[in-house]
């Protein structure tokens, strides 16, 4: 098994959908321009409340990806 070196970068997501896609928003973004991206942990969950309802949700992650080798 070969050793990997990753970075970690955080990045914000938000969606008026829910807390599962503003994830997968804030990954997919980031895919365009970050590769081999692993793994993400949710570090903080916020939400907008508009007339007593949700309107938006807000995530932060951590998202880890391996750097590449030569």
């Amino acid at each position: 098994m070969s050793s990997h070196v990753y970075k970690m970068v955080e990045l914000v997501g938000s969606s008026t959908s829910g807390t599962d896609d503003t994830i997968r928003n804030a990954i997919e973004t980031a895919a365009r321009t970050i590769r081999h991206i692993d793994w993400f942990e949710v570090i903080e969950t916020r939400g907008h409340v508009v007339n007593g309802k949700v309107a938006h949700f807000q995530v932060t992650l951590k998202v880890g990806f391996r750097l590449e080798t030569d």
